[in-house]
């Protein structure tokens, strides 16, 4: 196991973790939207996602933490002109930002299924992706998860994952046109994600192969 990096302003990250042994993190299919709500009330303000897919007892995500500028940009497009100066000064901690997102939807969880403890096993999973010749492979991985844990027959009619996003025109905040500019286009996207992915350039990305259902 690698050891796990530091969310670094400005670099791309593989983030992943699954349930606390192996257990179910989503349970009835509502499970997912409210966890997509939380990831963008918590995640959004940190960090830039192009792919995700959630499965019944892990996932996976392809993010870029955003810089300090970012972040203050974004608020200054998005506050009023009376409040600018002291949300300005409120950048976030990214870790701290996923962890609350973690404890925030374990929380209803809990609350909602009669259980306590963790949901989550420790500390979630973060490898850096160095490299923009990764990136189509990670994606097309990510992607294809649910059907290499069995968990549907094919992967691209899977409705938990940002794969019809990215094929639609419909609104999203996936960074859509960047992810599509990796591929080479559409057709090109589609075609990769008909067949297995080159998983040996990404070994060092996917070594823990999160994780068998």
């Amino acid at each position: 196991m690698q050891k796990l990096a530091s969310l670094t302003p400005g670099k791309f990250y593989h983030i992943y973790t699954r349930g606390i042994n192996r257990e179910n993190i989503f349970f009835v299919d509502r499970n997912y939207p409210y966890f997509l709500e939380l990831y963008a009330k918590y995640i959004e303000p940190i960090a830039t996602t192009f792919a995700y897919c959630l499965m019944r007892n892990h996932f996976h995500l392809l993010v870029r933490i955003k810089t300090e500028q970012e972040q203050t940009f974004e608020v200054l497009l998005s506050t009023s002109e009376q409040s600018r100066e002291a949300e300005t000064s409120k950048v976030l901690d990214s870790t701290q930002q996923f962890s609350n997102l973690f404890n925030a939807y374990a929380k209803a969880i809990n609350k909602a299924y009669g259980r306590t403890g963790s949901l989550f096993e420790g500390r979630f999973g973060r490898i850096e992706v160095t490299s923009k010749a990764y990136f189509a492979n990670l994606v097309a991985y990510i992607h294809r998860n649910p059907q290499k844990h069995g968990f549907v027959e094919d992967s691209r009619e899977y409705p938990y994952s940002s794969y019809s996003a990215i094929l639609t025109t419909k609104p999203t905040r996936v960074k859509r046109a960047d992810v599509l500019a990796w591929f080479g286009g559409q057709d090109a996207f589609q075609v990769l994600h008909q067949n297995e992915p080159d998983t040996e350039s990404i070994r060092y990305l996917i070594e823990e192969d999160v994780y068998d259902a």
